[in-house]
């Protein structure tokens, strides 16, 4: 590691900046002490003694100690603290852009759902029901697995959970698109979502590298790369889809996945999650790099843990007395918000294509592909999810996290039943456009909230428990947006508004307002 400044003593680790007879104040790491000296005197407050005991130290006399070396207070700092005075810079534009482009993966992989199911119907002659299983059988997968992310990543770090993560989706990704039947292809799309269930925690881990005043406009601009990806998806499957099929847009969605996969090697480990295992030095090592890359002065002084650390990734915890009404809540949000975003996502499917009604391959079986004016209505209300970001980064500042989802949910709530009053399609698009914007906003600010009310030993496993209930209510809502859906429109997005009015409730019931404050300790 490089030398820092040694101006005036300081220490990282253990012991105070007591000068030496011979060096004055100390100039190493230790505080003036050699690493061979552990087994330094202990003063009356605690503090560990600058001067060397072994067989080659000279131990001061207590009356020299005592009349005439002054004491230097042990300054120490947080990485709150540390990340905050080093500021946004070129690191976390470096870290921005290794993130997004798992967020863009993770997207790809999501849209492809809405345009996968009709070419499945129209190919194979796969029902209704098979056609909602396909996208179940991913949410149940990224569900089945959320805990389980969340516990590797706190338990062994955010770094290697996600480079697992990105070698298995672009591995099952890649495999998916030479499935032989239906079966092996469910199979692999559940692989798929147990991969994808990871990927939330990419957002812990640049959540913990932000300032706490960029934070907020930080993590909703990273939903720009999500809202790439699903254009890229869709222009995607306009280009391949009706000329090469299903099979070539499934490989070719992979290459996002396989780049992901190769620079998760140089991602950054958290350095909060190093202080809370103990790891001091390492972590000061990442906030050296930071320092280095924003062109900013490292802190001086011992770095120290911010809080309590508890159980790390403990799932109990969370159910624990202070913070069993936020989880419950956080929960039923996070539910809700899957629940209407990838409800959406399928119905403006189901708009668009089913007018395009032929008969496929099962004589019995319905079937709607989509047109070029279908994937270019898609594209539009895809597009909706940039100024929904953008709005939801004013809103978020202005009205705080709680008020700000509360509006979204109602909101949603109204353009959802719009729905029903038009057949026009410029109107409906219009309506889509909207809804889609703020419910992508709506998402992006729940995942600011979320890494901010957990403390840092816990951080992973709760956000990791939020994504495993949001994968429950995007598992439901396939039988909503495209079985219900045909049966009664009305049926259908009367329950979107009635789940979107209830998490209204929730979020204005949350304990806790985190706009401005320092991620929880």
């Amino acid at each position: 590691m490089k030398p820092r400044r040694t101006g005036r003593g300081y220490e990282e680790m253990e012991g105070t900046n007591l000068p030496t007879a011979a060096t004055g104040y100390g100039g190493t790491r230790n505080g003036g002490v050699s690493p061979t000296d552990t087994g330094n005197a202990v003063n009356s407050n605690g503090a560990s003694g600058g001067v060397g005991v072994g067989s080659d130290a000279v131990v001061a006399p207590p009356e020299f100690e005592l009349a005439s070396v002054s004491v230097v207070p042990d300054d120490t700092f947080t990485v709150t603290q540390a990340v905050n005075a080093l500021g946004f810079g070129w690191f976390q534009v470096k870290l921005s852009l290794c993130v997004g482009l798992c967020w863009m993966a993770d997207s790809m992989e999501m849209t492809i759902l809405s345009v996968l199911g009709p070419a499945l119907q129209c190919d194979w002659g796969i029902t209704r029901y098979q056609q909602a299983l396909v996208t179940t059988v991913v949410f149940l997968g990224m569900m089945l697995s959320s805990t389980f992310w969340g516990h590797l990543s706190d338990r062994y770090g955010r770094k290697p959970a996600l480079t697992l993560c990105g070698v298995l989706l672009f591995l099952y990704g890649l495999l998916s698109s030479v499935a032989p039947s239906f079966g092996w292809l469910l199979l692999l799309r559940g692989l798929v979502g147990f991969a994808i269930g990871c990927v939330p925690q990419s957002v812990t881990l640049y959540a913990e590298f932000l300032p706490t005043k960029q934070r907020a406009k930080c993590v909703v601009l990273l939903d720009c790369f999500w809202a790439l990806g699903a254009c890229f998806e869709v222009a995607l499957a306009l280009a391949v889809g009706p000329n090469l099929g299903w099979r070539w847009l499934l490989g070719l969605s992979a290459a996002p996945l396989f780049a992901f996969a190769v620079i998760t090697p140089w991602l950054p480990e958290s350095a909060r999650f190093h202080v809370t295992s103990g790891q001091n030095d390492k972590a000061l090592s990442t906030l050296e790099q930071i320092a280095k890359d924003n062109k900013r002065p490292m802190l001086l002084g011992r770095l120290v843990v911010e809080g309590p650390t508890g159980s790390r990734g403990s799932f109990k915890a969370l159910l624990g007395s202070s913070l069993r009404r936020t989880t419950l809540l956080l929960w039923f949000i996070w539910m809700s918000c899957a629940f209407c975003y990838y409800g959406l996502v399928l119905m403006s499917t189901e708009l668009f294509g089913g007018r395009n009604k032929t008969i496929g391959p099962d004589m019995d079986t319905d079937c709607h592909p989509l047109a070029t004016t279908d994937y270019m209505d898609l594209l539009w209300t895809t597009l909706a999810e940039f100024p929904g970001i953008f709005a939801t980064i004013y809103v978020i500042e202005k009205f705080g996290r709680k008020k700000t989802m509360a509006l979204q949910f109602l909101f949603y709530a109204g353009c959802v039943l719009m729905i029903t009053m038009t057949e026009v399609r410029v109107v409906l698009t219009i309506i889509l456009f909207m809804a889609r914007g703020v419910i992508a906003g709506l998402f992006q600010a729940a995942y600011v909230y979320t890494p901010e009310v957990y403390p840092t030993a816990l951080r992973s496993v709760g956000v990791g428990g939020c994504s495993a209930l949001a994968r429950l209510g995007a598992m439901a809502t396939p039988y909503i947006a495209q079985v219900l859906f045909q049966t009664s429109i009305w049926s259908a997005v009367s329950v979107y508004g009635f789940f979107a009015v209830c998490a209204s409730v929730a979020c204005i019931m949350l304990p806790y307002e985190t706009r401005g404050t320092d991620m929880a300790h």
